[in-house]
């Protein structure tokens, strides 16, 4: 199998995966087109690598375009599980959004920007001042009802299974549950509700790499984002080889290749 790697540290254990950089594949697109899959390209690569050049990608086409932004993400998550998706409004930023946003929700409530990961650009709200200064700085507003939660839980999904799944707990005083903010991890005691809920999504909007957010709320699991690029911290704690799974995924995905 001919596999080319546009993100050599997330590839590093699949044998045999050609490194090169995202900037340059135009340079090298008789290797590109050899390929019999391209992983983990940049998302400004994707439309003319799927549909230009016909290539298969890893992740899929499903993952980036439902994961690029948390409008697009929001969006498929309310279409096929409101019931999981905390409450939400998305809004462009025009005279007249602040006394919608206080129409609908009080203080506390959490504001995101739309491209983040690791916990960047996910604010508490807690009065007019910060309100007023998310606003100045977002185009598109995007404001979320604040769950009564102390941790979340971590759901990795890889090909067509959840691999692991931990809860995250934020560091003493905090307020982001990121292990990249000095939130820690626990493998314990797990929900099963949480992880049959994630492989019913993923499976439902066909994405095949992603680290699933969800909180668990008066016995309710609640969607809070997911991310196809994520950290595999916890993964190596566990001795989890992301690379095989990857590579046990490619060739039962498209045997003739191999």
């Amino acid at each position: 199998m001919r596999l080319v790697s546009f993100d050599p540290l997330r590839s590093v254990e699949i044998p045999g995966a050609y490194p090169l950089k995202a900037d340059s594949w135009i340079l090298h697109k008789d290797k590109i087109i050899a390929a019999d899959w391209l992983l983990f390209p940049e998302y400004w690569q994707i439309n003319a690598l799927v549909y230009g050049l016909k290539k298969r990608i890893f992740p899929n086409i499903n993952s980036y375009h439902l994961g690029h932004n948390k409008v697009e993400m929001t969006r498929a998550l309310q279409s096929i599980c409101p019931e999981n998706f905390p409450d939400t409004l998305i809004l462009p930023s025009v005279e007249g959004v602040r006394a919608k946003i206080l129409d609908h929700f009080c203080f506390p409530f959490v504001a995101k920007t739309i491209k983040s990961s690791m916990g960047r650009g996910v604010y508490l709200i807690e009065d007019h001042e910060q309100l007023e200064k998310y606003i100045r700085e977002n185009e598109v507003i995007y404001i979320q009802e604040l769950l009564p939660i102390k941790r979340d839980i971590r759901v990795v999904y890889i090909g067509d299974s959840v691999v692991t799944a931990y809860w995250r707990t934020a560091a003493k005083g905090a307020f982001h549950n990121n292990v990249a903010r000095g939130g820690t991890i626990s493998f314990e005691d797990v929900p099963s509700e949480a992880l049959k809920l994630v492989e019913r999504v993923a499976a439902e909007l066909g994405i095949n790499h992603a680290g699933f957010d969800i909180a668990e709320a008066g016995g309710h699991f609640f969607f809070l984002e997911f991310n196809i690029k994520f950290g595999n911290q916890a993964l190596n704690e566990k001795g989890i080889r992301a690379g095989k799974i990857i590579l046990d995924y490619l060739k039962k995905t498209a045997p003739e290749v191999l």
